[in-house]
């Protein structure tokens, strides 16, 4: 893929359910080293968005690009990394160390026989001390925090160097410092990294601060387009409106 191609390219996006549209004539692109939020409210589409993004559910009507290849075909998602919602109710006693998890990123993308090399620790290690969760490797992911737990899950998603790192809600229920923390990492990433991110969140004020684009999602796409096109627009100004307490400003 060049670099002048999107990393991801999605044009005319339907998708019914049932008879409820969920998604009508969604049309956008990221570019390589984007950061992009992705805003809307309650039952605007943006869980379905993403599951056909992941392909985890079967397009109806338009069609999705990854790294130039259509989703129908993808085979490369070692390059793409992925943050789920935050996950609850973990079992302090499942036994599986920090270190294990992050590996499990490197072995999902290994052919037979999944052998870890001198090579995959120093990627791991790399991972965990880009999150700083180095000194937590033999802890069991159980007794970590929330917070402590979403950095593990983002050191298992880059593990692979993925060109695009997707993350849904990433912080909800997390206290305001560590969701600070952990919008610093992956402002870091982005900067640092050169990945492109793709971020699923209601918080409009982390959105201001860290992203280079915005997509605001209503069924419709209602708005796209660089950070400060959105704070200049009428979109901010009602989010703006609704939420006081909100400054449109980068970080």
């Amino acid at each position: 893929m060049s670099k002048e191609e999107p990393i991801l390219n999605i044009k005319n996006l339907t998708f019914n359910y049932r008879a409820d549209k969920i998604l009508n004539n969604i049309t956008f692109s990221i570019n390589q080293g984007d950061f992009l939020g992705i805003i809307g409210p309650n039952g605007s589409g943006k869980t379905t968005l993403l599951k056909l993004i992941l392909h985890l559910i079967p397009i109806q009507k338009g069609s999705i690009k990854l790294l130039s290849q259509d989703i129908a075909s993808f085979d490369q998602w070692s390059k793409i990394g992925y943050v789920p919602q935050k996950v609850t109710n973990i079992d302090p006693y499942f036994p599986a160390s920090v270190k294990e998890i992050v590996s499990m990123g490197l072995l999902s993308s290994k052919k037979f026989p999944k052998v870890m090399t001198r090579h995959d620790n120093a990627i791991i290690n790399k991972c965990l001390k880009l999150v700083d969760m180095k000194k937590f490797e033999n802890r069991r992911i159980g007794e970590l925090s929330g917070g402590q737990q979403q950095r593990v899950f983002i050191a298992r998603a880059i593990a692979t160097g993925p060109d695009l790192l997707i993350l849904d809600e990433p912080t909800t229920g997390v206290d305001q410092q560590t969701q600070s923390r952990f919008y610093k990492l992956l402002d870091l990433l982005n900067k640092t990294e050169k990945m492109s991110i793709i971020l699923i969140s209601h918080d409009i004020g982390t959105i201001t601060r860290y992203v280079n684009k915005v997509a605001c999602l209503n069924q419709k796409l209602v708005f796209h387009g660089t950070h400060e096109e959105f704070c200049s627009s009428k979109i901010a100004q009602q989010f703006l409106t609704q939420e006081k307490h909100l400054i449109c400003h980068r970080h």
